[in-house]
């Protein structure tokens, strides 16, 4: 018979091929609700397929990145951010030796969070908010894989591992750490700073690319204030002699600068945390989480140019008069929904109305309104206006 790669085969070679550092999936803490384990796939494995599977993940498709998703067929969207994300996740992670199906599932899982229109969505929903705990989207993706989601009649949510719940939330302050993941870590485990870092590094070059591709900036903008671009089209040059000149074809100039950039990135963080890991003399996968600084990082010539994109992205794409308009839109558009459901709960759909006596209604129309995409935000909007 043929021998199968399963679940134990795979955890051997984890404990055979990863890092001491790395996370090895025979030692999970498990689940909240216990089962049975899968007999091919690794409880990180089967995480990451329980969150490309569920409803969550694929509402990302019609939620804002930047641009709403009616703008246009080309410009991101949460779910292409995700699938994103995750792809710089896991080269980051392979190369590093760490456990690539738990970076895999944390990158494809970090915004399912998000409400509609993005980071405007989230400021809205957060002052509707304001007198009932308040609305933060990474605090909103727990709710989702643990209490929003509905996969079994067993228990609610996803009941995904311990550890990949926990590593959810970055930027919380301490007084809204949960009890049930204390002591709180110094930092996450090093998968989990590799998403984070693989999350930056997607959407600054992502956003050059949208950005580009709008007209909100021009190319001789970017060369001007990014040395970044700048050393990428020196790379496109010497493998393309004369193609950036006299190429007639913008979009594919582009995305050949923008390629360069995050190889130029990718490469940097792998080799400059390879650096700090090592120099960390790390012993297993909770010294990262004890340790005193971030150790996934960049080096420090290329974290310089790095801010140094994201400032003039700051100042010349994400301030841009359009997108505040869109900011407004946002605003507008939850509001209304917001107070439209206080009053007549009865139009919310019937699992929401039920989940209003466990959560109260404040907090049940702001978890339907998170889950929301953008258009049928706009579509319920003016069904209810009539």
């Amino acid at each position: 018979m043929l021998d199968l790669l399963d679940r134990h085969a795979k955890e051997l070679r984890e404990e055979r091929e990863l890092a001491l550092w790395a996370l090895k999936s025979a030692h999970s803490l498990g689940r909240k609700f216990p089962e049975e384990e899968d007999d091919l796939r690794t409880v990180w494995e089967r995480d990451r397929d329980r969150i490309i599977h569920c409803t969550g993940f694929r509402r990302l498709m019609y939620k804002t990145q930047v641009f709403v998703n009616r703008e246009g067929d080309h410009f991101r969207t949460r779910l292409t951010h995700s699938l994103e994300v995750a792809q710089v996740a896991r080269s980051i992670g392979r190369a590093l030796r760490l456990n690539e199906p738990f970076c895999e599932g944390l990158a494809l899982c970090h915004d399912i969070g998000h409400p509609p229109f993005g980071h405007r969505g989230e400021w809205a929903l957060d002052d509707l908010m304001k007198e009932h705990g308040g609305f933060r989207h990474n605090f909103q993706v727990l709710r989702v894989v643990d209490l929003l989601e509905r996969r079994s009649p067993e228990y609610p949510g996803l009941n995904l591992t311990r550890e990949l719940r926990e590593s959810l939330l970055k930027h919380e302050k301490d007084e809204d750490w949960p009890d049930e993941f204390r002591p709180r870590p110094q930092k996450p485990f090093l998968e989990a700073q590799v998403v984070d870092l693989a999350d930056s590094t997607a959407y600054d070059m992502h956003d050059v690319e949208d950005g580009l591709a709008a007209g909100i900036f021009r190319e001789e903008e970017l060369r001007e204030a990014s040395a970044l671009w700048r050393g990428a089209r020196e790379q496109v040059e010497l493998r393309h002699p004369g193609f950036l000149d006299t190429s007639a074809d913008q979009r594919l100039r582009i995305k050949r600068v923008a390629n360069e950039m995050l190889k130029i990135c990718i490469n940097d963080l792998i080799h400059s945390s390879a650096e700090r890991i090592q120099a960390a003399n790390l012993k297993n996968a909770n010294d990262a989480r004890s340790h005193r600084s971030q150790l996934i990082g960049h080096s420090k010539e290329l974290k310089t140019e790095v801010a140094e994109l994201e400032k003039f992205l700051d100042k010349r794409f994400y301030k841009h008069p359009h997108l505040q308009e869109l900011t407004k839109h946002a605003a507008a558009t939850l509001k209304d929904l917001f107070h439209l459901y206080l009053t007549k709960p009865q139009e919310m759909a019937p699992w929401y109305r039920q989940w209003a006596d466990k959560v109260g209604l404040h907090r049940s129309v702001c978890d339907y309104l998170a889950g929301m995409t953008d258009r049928f935000a706009e579509r319920e909007l003016a069904r209810l206006r009539g």
